[in-house]
C-alpha cells in the first residue's frame, strides 16, 4: 500500500482537488442555474469542435479498443483496463435505468423552463432522460484512471487524469449531463478502477496470464 501511495498520491490529490472544486459549485448553486452558468462557455468555435469530439473519449467501443489493444500485449493488463470498465459500466447503467430517474438537461429546458434558452453545438443529437449518473463520465474515468495506474511516468498519470476530466466535462459542455451527473460519474469509474487494480494487478496475482496474447517469434 505504501508503495501504491507513492506511485500515485500526486494524480489522485490532483482528483481530489478537482472533486473538491466540483462539489463547490454543487453546493452553492442550483442545478439548473449552475449548467446555464457552464453553458455560457459554449459559442467559441475552438472549444466546441474539441468538447463535440473529445467526449468520445468516454464511448464504449473508445474503452473496448483501449481494453483489447492492451490485451494483445499483456493480458493481465487488458484484462484489467476491461474489467474496470464493465463494472463501472453496468454500474452506472444500472442506476440511471433502475434506480434514478432525472431528466438531461435538454429536456428540462424545453419542457420545464421554457423561458431560458440554453446553446446546443450543431451535429449533436439531445438525449432527454436517464441523466444520472453519466455513463460516458463514468467510462472515461475508468479507462483513464486504469491506464494512469499502470503508468509508472508521473506526467503519464497527469495526462490521463486530464483527458479523464475532459472527457467528462465534455458532457455538460454538450448539455447532455448535468455537472452533478458527471461528478459521481467519475467517482464510479475511478472507484472501480482503484478496486480492479488492487484485485487484479498485485505482484504475484494471476501469474500465468501477466503475458502476451500472442507470442511472435
Amino acid at each position: 500500500m505504501k508503495l501504491f501511495l507513492k506511485n500515485n498520491w500526486l494524480f489522485l490529490f490532483l482528483y481530489v482537488l478537482i472533486l473538491a472544486y466540483s462539489s463547490f459549485y454543487l453546493l452553492n448553486f442550483e442545478k439548473a442555474a449552475l449548467h446555464l452558468k457552464i453553458n455560457t462557455l459554449v459559442g467559441v468555435p475552438f472549444f466546441d469542435s474539441f468538447f463535440k469530439y473529445i467526449t468520445y473519449l468516454g464511448d464504449g467501443i473508445f474503452a473496448a479498443l483501449i481494453a483489447f489493444v492492451f490485451l494483445f500485449f499483456n493480458i493481465k493488463k487488458g484484462g484489467f483496463i476491461l474489467l474496470s470498465y464493465i463494472a463501472s459500466g453496468l454500474t452506472s447503467a444500472y442506476l440511471k435505468n433502475h434506480v434514478f430517474d432525472i431528466n438531461r438537461p435538454h429536456f428540462v429546458f424545453t419542457y420545464f423552463i421554457k423561458n431560458t434558452q440554453i446553446k446546443y453545438i450543431d451535429g449533436i443529437d439531445m438525449i432527454s432522460l436517464n441523466s444520472f449518473p453519466s455513463g460516458h463520465a463514468t467510462t472515461s474515468f475508468a479507462v483513464f484512471i486504469s491506464l494512469a495506474l499502470l503508468s509508472k511516468s508521473q506526467l503519464n498519470k497527469i495526462c490521463c487524469l486530464a483527458l479523464a476530466v475532459l472527457g467528462a466535462f465534455s458532457r455538460v459542455y454538450l448539455s447532455q449531463h448535468w455537472l452533478i451527473d458527471v461528478t459521481i460519474g467519475s467517482l464510479i469509474g475511478l472507484g472501480f478502477s482503484l478496486l480492479m487494480y488492487i484485485f487484479i494487478m498485485r505482484e504475484n496475482c494471476f501469474p500465468k496470464i501477466n503475458k502476451p496474447l500472442f507470442k511472435f517469434k
